[in-house]
C-alpha cells in the first residue's frame, strides 16, 4: 500500500485510541510511545501508569501524550479498563510498554484490519525478534498483549481484577460474541523479560504469579 492509499484510508476510518498500561517502565516506555505517536491510524494515545513509583508517568508526559496515574497497582486488566473508560474512540488498541523493536508500521498493521472493517479484532504475534519471546508466542499466541478491537465489543467486559489473566478474558469474550479475529505478525518485535527487569529471583517469582493468574482465568 503506497502513501496515497494509506492517507485515503486514514481519512475515511474511525477514531483510534492506543492504550499503554505500564507499571514501572520509565526506562523502557519511551521507544514504544515514540512508535505509537508516529503511527498514521492513531488519533489518541493514553498511558496508564499502574501505581508506578519510578517516573513512568513523567516519562510518558514528556512525549505529550495523555497520562492517567492510578494511585495503587491494580494489575494489567484494571489499567487497561481505566484507559478504555477514558476514551470515546471507536477502535482501541492495547500495546505493552516494554516492547523492543516496535515501529509505527507495526502499530498501523495491527490497527488497519479493524478500522477498515476486515476484522473485529486483531492479535499481534512476535516473529523474528528474540528467540525466547518468539517461541513463547508460537506456543501461546492468544496471550499476546498487542491487539486492536472495536471498542463497542469490549466496553462491557469486567476487566478489573483480571490482572495478567486479562488476555484470556478478552479471548473468551470475543469468542462468545463470534468476533472475527485476525492474527498480525509483528516482525522483529520482542519483549523485555521479567527476569531482566527485576532480577532473576524476583522476576521468576513475578512470572509464576503471572502464570497462576492466567491459568486461574482459563479454568474460570
Amino acid at each position: 500500500m503506497d502513501m496515497q492509499d494509506v492517507m485515503q484510508d486514514v481519512r475515511k476510518t474511525a477514531s483510534v485510541a492506543v492504550i499503554i498500561p505500564a507499571y514501572n517502565e520509565a526506562s523502557r516506555i519511551g521507544p514504544v510511545i515514540s512508535a505509537v505517536t508516529r503511527a498514521r491510524y492513531v488519533s489518541e494515545v493514553i498511558v496508564v501508569s499502574d501505581g508506578s513509583t519510578d517516573g513512568t508517568a513523567e516519562t510518558a508526559r514528556s512525549f505529550g501524550v495523555r497520562v492517567i496515574e492510578l494511585e495503587r497497582n491494580v494489575g494489567k486488566g484494571g489499567a487497561m479498563k481505566a484507559g478504555l473508560d477514558a476514551t470515546a474512540a471507536e477502535v482501541v488498541a492495547f500495546i505493552d510498554a516494554d516492547l523492543v523493536g516496535l515501529t509505527p508500521d507495526h502499530v498501523d498493521e495491527l490497527i488497519r484490519p479493524v478500522v477498515l472493517g476486515e476484522a473485529d479484532a486483531t492479535l499481534g504475534v512476535f516473529s523474528g525478534g528474540r528467540s525466547s519471546t518468539t517461541l513463547a508466542q508460537k506456543l501461546t499466541p492468544g496471550l499476546s498483549g498487542q491487539r486492536a478491537v472495536r471498542a463497542a465489543l469490549v466496553r462491557d467486559i469486567p476487566m478489573e481484577g483480571a490482572r495478567f489473566g486479562i488476555e484470556v478474558v478478552l479471548n473468551k469474550h470475543l469468542a462468545s460474541r463470534g468476533a472475527r479475529v485476525k492474527r498480525v505478525t509483528l516482525h522483529g518485535v520482542s519483549q523485555v523479560m521479567k527476569e531482566e527487569k527485576r532480577g532473576r529471583l524476583e522476576g521468576f517469582a513475578a512470572r509464576l504469579r503471572m502464570y497462576w493468574e492466567i491459568v486461574s482465568h482459563m479454568k474460570g
